[in-house]
């Protein structure tokens, strides 16, 4: 169900920013990027990102060669997402944009 399926994507400024981190941060070889949802309840889901090992209840691909892990139950929030990197006067970090076409 799952083969083909890459629920969120990255662009080129936050793929270079992720192995940047993995590099300098000394991310385990073993780990990847976790993309998933916390939270619920009124307030709805929050996006989050992270590193950490493969689950057995994780759907992996990779993107380029950075490998990237969502729990399967997560895949419906984040479909269509795509995890951008912002860096300007203001602010500094990832960000999450809707290209879904709906």
């Amino acid at each position: 169900m799952f083969n083909n399926l890459k629920p969120v994507s990255l662009t080129s400024k936050a793929a270079i920013e992720v192995r940047k981190i993995m590099e300098t941060k000394n991310i385990p070889a073993d780990y990847g990027l976790r993309v998933g949802v916390k939270g619920g309840g009124c307030g709805g889901v929050s996006l989050i990102i992270g590193f950490d090992k493969k689950k057995d209840t994780d759907h992996a691909y990779t993107i380029g060669d950075i490998p990237i892990y969502v729990d399967k139950k997560h895949t419906m929030y984040l479909i269509g997402k795509e995890v951008d990197f912002y860096e300007g006067a203001d602010a500094r970090g990832f960000m999450f944009v809707d290209i879904s076409p709906l």
